[in-house]
């Protein structure tokens, strides 16, 4: 392991990890926005990773029931960009990756339930594990048959009796330790693009505005590994998460064109596109 020390006091391999990552955080929030719907006893909730972490996971995510449904509860996911790994903390032996999502996704739970996740931002997953996020896209897979040691990890560390505390710091302790021999793909011509979608806000002609140095055919291929879609896809998905931060409401939907700001030709093609990313219309979204 390198150990070479900076002016700063930091290790030489920590400062180029950091330069690295360096953006996406600062240019990305994902946002799952449909558990406002949920029933009153279900509760969602995110908190932050140790901050060595934070250009690489968005965030640890909880869900749960306070008390026993009384019908099995139905959880949409929208499209976001990220991959997750999640898992029930009444039984972690059985955990689970969902990969990129080109559209929204719904999870039938049960009456009672206690779910634990990780949300890496885009590209790490596959930067952490040299998985293919191509090979996930669209589906959620048993984490044992993807990464067996992260699987093992957890069904061996968590349990019911963990507080939100202890889970966030066990996580953090695996992961910090996993970074120190994880040689990066330092690929500026991949991330320039990437960063040019979220300044763009997903606004942009992939062929002509994201010229990066590297050819239309091994940018797909990049963006295939370590996104899990083509670099069109994702400012789909890019565009449609900017639509979610800004939450508008339904009269400046009606009255600002919004479809047409973001690049839609007609609010039909705003409107299908939207509701194949959130699973309904965004009258029904931002209905107040």
């Amino acid at each position: 392991m390198v150990s070479y020390i900076c002016k700063s006091g930091l290790l030489l391999k920590d400062t180029l990890k950091l330069k690295f990552s360096t953006g996406i955080r600062q240019l990305y929030k994902p946002v799952q926005p449909t558990i406002k719907q949920s029933a009153a006893n279900v509760t969602y909730s995110e908190f932050l990773p140790d901050i060595r972490l934070q250009d690489f996971i968005y965030c640890y995510w909880q869900l749960k029931t306070s008390t026993p449904l009384s019908e099995p509860f139905i959880y949409r996911v929208v499209a976001d960009g990220c991959i997750d790994i999640f898992f029930e903390l009444n039984n972690p032996n059985d955990n689970f990756v969902m990969g990129f999502c080109k559209k929204f996704t719904e999870f039938t739970l049960d009456h009672s339930f206690h779910y634990i996740g990780v949300r890496f931002l885009p590209t790490m997953f596959p930067q952490f594990f040299r998985i293919n996020a191509a090979e996930l896209s669209n589906r959620f897979e048993h984490l044992d048959n993807v990464v067996p040691k992260v699987s093992a990890f957890i069904a061996s560390h968590f349990n019911p009796q963990l507080t939100s505390e202890k889970i966030r710091t066990t996580f953090d302790t695996y992961f910090l330790n996993l970074i120190e021999n994880i040689n990066f793909d330092n690929d500026s011509r991949l991330y320039n693009a990437i960063g040019k979608i979220f300044q763009e806000s997903g606004v942009i002609n992939i062929e002509q505005d994201l010229n990066t140095g590297i050819s239309q055919r091994q940018l797909r291929r990049r963006f295939e590994f370590y996104i899990g879609d083509t670099a069109k896809t994702f400012a789909k998905v890019v565009r449609f998460q900017n639509i979610l931060l800004a939450k508008p409401s339904l009269q400046s939907l009606r009255k600002n064109k919004l479809f047409f700001d973001v690049g839609y030709y007609d609010q039909a093609h705003f409107i299908k596109e939207f509701k194949n990313f959130y699973g309904v219309t965004p009258s029904k979204a931002f209905g107040r």
